[in-house]
């Protein structure tokens, strides 16, 4: 797969090559920007009807036996006259797609079908297959961001070896297009000057684990605590250089979230003072009357599309800022964290702590005393918060990295609460009994391996759910469904599943324990067999006992999802206690 994405690159010259990656994708421009087709399969269908002057009738029965628009489209396509068929280039293509997803909001549908309907007519068959898809977001052709940044890197020489480089610059501005258009233009050189830049998402760091004080003080030695809230992380963006001050916001999985947080817009506006700034914090819930902080499952009521405003009032917000990435023009990445503190201290200008600003800068204190560590874990733990972070005084900020710059503590490392891991739903198995009204009755999920850009199986849950949590599942898969299982998907045929669903769905598991199963993939290796008979197992996996749900996690993305390296970390705490 990398090799043929290379072969196209190849072929494409720098605007086409930006434009083909967003289309790969199904999308008109990077995760960041909301730039949404709107439509839905309804629409599409419409769509086809009147350009190929269908029976409606017909054409649904048809979809409904063959159950994908897209080969629907392209038999009914097959089956019309050549109509006026053309040699539509990428970009033209492009053009009429993004007119479609700018329509305007009066008779926009109108608009959008008839424009979808033009391309239709003048497309091949099998370009119609993949044209109808990506309006619906349903392109999914089995490979993640990486993959395209290992094509890139063999576009240029044949090899993966400048995988390594191009991401660093991927991480620090995650546009696919662009980082093609910088390669088209000047090879990998072109991403020597790429910084950080407003409303231009940064990937955010990520910290690592350990289970005791003396861990810590062993791996840091004297480093800044602070603690670890049980909110969702949000990247702020801020510039006054317009017309007019504009603040976004950004979750963990690079998704525009500013909507739906409209006094934390406020409260950056008249709170923060600067031309440029992106800092990152930690929303999280609180009551206004008590000045306690909310449980998780409170403070993710915020995340919403609907009734924003009173939920507002409902449950106010405040922002502990902890991060500085980039401030008036230069890049804080590679500064020392204490310096990047420091700085950020003096922009927030708040009062630490509970205080009546929305924005505020996260209680700290710097230690290397083991004792004084567990007596501020345990201070944290009794307030109602996950724990603490230990920061290293002289680490840099490393976008989409997983190092030793930041140690979460949590109650989960502690050895009194089981850990948790984010998992990816993969797919499920048809539900029995009572689980028929839901449509699937035990749900596959996996963790991601790096090295090898696949997801591995580690446990199948079938209990544990309420009846809510089921519905919502079976909501989130219905749009996720494809025939085969993706390619980025490593699994046993033990673990095989009635229902394979697209990478997308993210969720916090809590287990009892890490055990090892010969059936689950994620860290098993096979014995090489010269035969060709089925390979045995070498080295059982990892897989959760007494698997259970504990959160779906819309803020991550799938390769957001806990890496196999990690889980290896946490077996080996586990076995020392």
């Amino acid at each position: 797969m990398t090799e043929l994405l290379a072969e196209l690159f190849k072929k494409l010259n720098k605007e086409e090559i930006e434009k083909s990656v967003y289309l790969l994708q199904g999308r008109l421009a990077p995760l960041f920007n909301p730039l949404e087709f709107g439509m839905a399969e309804k629409m599409v269908s419409k769509s086809v009807v009147m350009a190929l002057c269908l029976d409606n009738k017909y054409f649904k029965q048809k979809y409904k036996s063959v159950g994908d628009i897209g080969i629907t489209t392209e038999y009914f396509k097959k089956e019309a006259r050549a109509l006026d068929e053309k040699d539509l280039s990428i970009l033209a293509v492009y053009k009429k797609l993004y007119e479609m997803a700018s329509a305007a909001k009066e008779g926009s549908q109108e608009v959008k079908i008839k424009i979808l309907a033009d391309l239709i007519r003048m497309l091949d068959p099998l370009s119609c297959r993949y044209l109808v898809r990506i309006p619906i977001g349903v392109m999914r052709l089995g490979f993640s961001d990486m993959t395209v940044l290992d094509a890139y890197s063999w576009m240029l020489t044949a090899n993966k070896s400048l995988r390594s480089e191009i991401e660093k610059a991927y991480q620090v501005r995650p546009d696919l297009g662009l980082i093609g258009v910088l390669l088209k233009e000047k090879g990998v050189k072109g991403l020597n000057k790429i910084n950080p830049e407003v409303f231009t998402p940064i990937l955010m760091m990520k910290a690592e684990r350990l289970s005791s004080a003396n861990e810590i003080i062993d791996k840091l030695g004297k480093c800044l605590i602070e603690p670890k809230y049980d909110g969702f992380r949000l990247q702020v963006h801020y510039s006054t250089k317009g017309r007019k001050p504009e603040v976004k916001l950004y979750s963990r999985n690079l998704e525009e979230v500013s909507y739906m947080y409209p006094d934390i817009i406020e409260g950056v506006k008249t709170e923060i003072k600067a031309d440029e700034v992106i800092f990152e914090g930690e929303a999280i819930g609180f009551n206004p009357n008590s000045g306690s902080f909310l449980p998780f499952q409170e403070t993710v009521q915020r995340k919403r599309k609907y009734g924003i405003e009173e939920k507002a009032r409902e449950i106010p917000l405040k922002v502990f800022a902890f991060e500085l990435l980039y401030f008036n023009g230069k890049s804080y990445l590679d500064i020392p964290f204490i310096e990047r503190r420091k700085k950020l201290t003096e922009l927030i200008k708040s009062a630490k702590g509970k205080s009546k600003n929305i924005i505020t800068t996260s209680p700290d204190e710097i230690t290397q005393d083991e004792e004084k560590l567990e007596l501020m874990f345990d201070k944290e733990v009794s307030e109602g918060l996950e724990g603490i972070i230990a920061k290293k005084l002289d680490g840099v900020y490393k976008p989409g990295a997983r190092e030793w710059n930041w140690i979460k503590y949590k109650r989960s490392y502690s050895g009194k609460i089981d850990d948790t891991i984010d998992c990816l739903v993969m797919g499920y198995d048809y539900g029995k009994g009572k689980r028929t009204d839901f449509g699937l009755g035990a749900f596959l999920v996996g963790i991601f391996d790096k090295n090898k850009d696949k997801f591995l199986t580690i446990c199948k849950i079938g209990t544990g759910l309420t009846d809510e949590e089921w519905r919502e599942l079976q909501v989130k898969s219905q749009k996720l469904k494809v025939k085969n299982k993706p390619t980025l998907y490593e699994v046993d045929k033990m673990m095989e599943c009635d229902v394979w669903l697209a990478p997308s769905i993210v969720v916090e598991i809590k287990a009892d324990e890490i055990t090892k199963s010969s059936v689950h993939t994620a860290g098993r290796t096979l014995k090489s067999s010269k035969s060709g008979k089925a390979k045995e197992v070498d080295n059982p996996g990892y897989a959760l006992r007494f698997p259970r749900l504990e959160n779906f996690r819309d803020d991550k993305r799938p390769e957001d999802a806990t890496t196999l390296n990690e889980v290896e970390k946490m077996y080996k705490i586990q076995e020392k206690k």
